[in-house]
């Protein structure tokens, strides 16, 4: 099939390498032409792996370009694909702004029938919005469908997640809808492919990640009991995400969810019942528990090192996770700003992110991005763990004990074991599993 795609941020790149890799032809339309430019020659805007691969082997093959003009990504598309962002207001509700732009800019150049499909997660009904605003500019003489096709990709993975999903949902309210995008999945993929109304489709979405951030801020509540009562989380986590009804995933207590997406679509869905005049205390109970784990981590961070000011202190990660380069909703957004107010001395690692911190945050005599973990650690007071990148669960601790200051590690990600860290002569901070700290005796918690 001809593929236009509007927005080549997260969901939209990976979509539209991903549907060329399949062997649809796509054209991928972006306001920002230094945007286009790069992924014109092969340069990915965002840290995905396998994402290069992919998208250097269709620009051969010819079965994916990129644009500027909004007409060349409409014209002789059979499937409008809108992938555009929807970030919080201040109120919480979700942006919606560039969507409706969309819808308005496709609206001025319909050129026969157009299926024009939201990938962008977007609350319930927005698709009226969109039918509504295309029918006002393009008057009635001009046919289209809108539906919903809600993406379940996770930053770091997507291209995996994209490739061999577990489920697609379909959400449209029309036969010739229905049968575009069936044609366009069902040939590739033999996962379940949900088919629904364009509104359950939106709401679907918006649910599965509500549900997530509250398994998220549920085990983050309960590993603060687990280190009150002297219990190991993860031994807790692992043990009840045997059960199949609750299942392993989302079970890793630290310092929350992060991310463009948990935290929007929750803030969205809570507006959405607010307006509805449903009682949703449960769900903006998760989102206060989820703001509270970076106080939680620089409570341990002033515990281990009684004055901040003047101590140097490494900082391990940037992104929101490990493999992404995505920093929205990260800890390091307030952990950074905080220590550095409190005057620590920082010095400050990611594989990937480092680049995006930089540019909020420019380096000055107590702010050093560094070139490793090793050399980030160097003469630290204390090293603190934001983001689960794999490298650093691989780190030498012999190595990193002999470079440090202070052997202390706060780790908000729970990567290694309290009794790892105690054999390797560390004083350990972690989350739910107690600490290894002077005259402890051995740390709280089982192993």
């Amino acid at each position: 099939m001809r593929l236009g795609i509007f927005g080549t941020g997260y969901a939209g790149l990976v979509t539209s390498v991903c549907l060329a890799q399949l062997g649809h032809t796509v054209t991928a339309m972006d306001t920002d032409a230094g945007i286009v430019a790069r992924l014109s020659q092969g340069l990915v805007t965002i840290h995905e792996p396998g994402l290069a691969e992919l998208l250097g082997a269709n620009l051969d093959a010819g079965r994916i370009r990129f644009t500027t003009r909004a007409e060349e990504a409409i014209a002789g598309s059979d499937i409008i694909f809108v992938c555009v962002g929807t970030p919080p207001r201040s109120d919480g509700r979700a942006d919606l702004c560039q969507v409706e732009e969309v819808a308005r800019t496709i609206a001025q150049q319909l050129d026969g029938y157009k299926l024009i499909v939201e990938k962008s997660t977007v609350p319930a009904r927005t698709a009226r919005w969109i039918t509504w605003t295309i029918r006002r500019l393009a008057g009635p003489e001009h046919e289209f469908d809108v539906a919903s096709n809600p993406e379940f990709l996770r930053e770091g993975s997507a291209v995996h997640d994209f490739m061999r999903p577990d489920r697609i949902v379909i959400g449209a309210d029309s036969q010739r809808a229905r049968s575009l995008l069936l044609d366009l999945y069902k040939p590739s993929f033999e996962c379940p492919i949900v088919v629904t109304s364009v509104t359950t489709a939106e709401f679907i979405k918006q649910t599965a990640n509500a549900f997530l951030a509250a398994k998220i801020s549920f085990i983050n509540v309960m590993s603060d009991l687990c280190e009150a009562l002297g219990v190991d989380v993860r031994t807790v986590a692992q043990s009840i995400g045997m059960d199949p009804r609750i299942g392993a995933d989302f079970l890793n207590a630290g310092l929350g969810f992060g991310g463009a997406c948990l935290p929007k679509d929750l803030s969205a869905l809570i507006s959405v019942a607010e307006e509805n005049g449903v009682d949703i205390r449960m769900l903006q109970e998760v989102e206060r528990i989820n703001s509270a784990r970076v106080d939680r981590l620089l409570t341990k961070i002033e515990r281990a090192l009684w004055i901040v000011r003047h101590k140097v202190v490494a900082v391990l990660g940037v992104s929101f996770k490990g493999n992404t380069d995505d920093i929205r909703g990260a800890p390091s957004l307030t952990v950074v700003p905080r220590l550095h107010d409190a005057g620590a001395s920082l010095r400050i690692y990611d594989p990937a992110a480092m680049p995006k911190l930089q540019a909020m945050y420019p380096p000055d005599d107590r702010l050093v991005y560094a070139e490793s973990a090793m050399d980030a650690a160097r003469d630290a007071n204390a090293l603190v763990i934001l983001t689960d990148w794999e490298e650093f669960r691989r780190l030498d601790l012999d190595r990193l004990r002999s470079v440090m200051r202070s052997p202390i590690i706060i780790d908000g990600r729970n990567l290694f074991r309290p009794a790892q860290l105690e054999a390797a002569g560390f004083e350990y901070y972690s989350l739910g599993r107690g600490d290894v700290t002077p005259g402890s005796n051995g740390h709280r918690g089982s192993t």
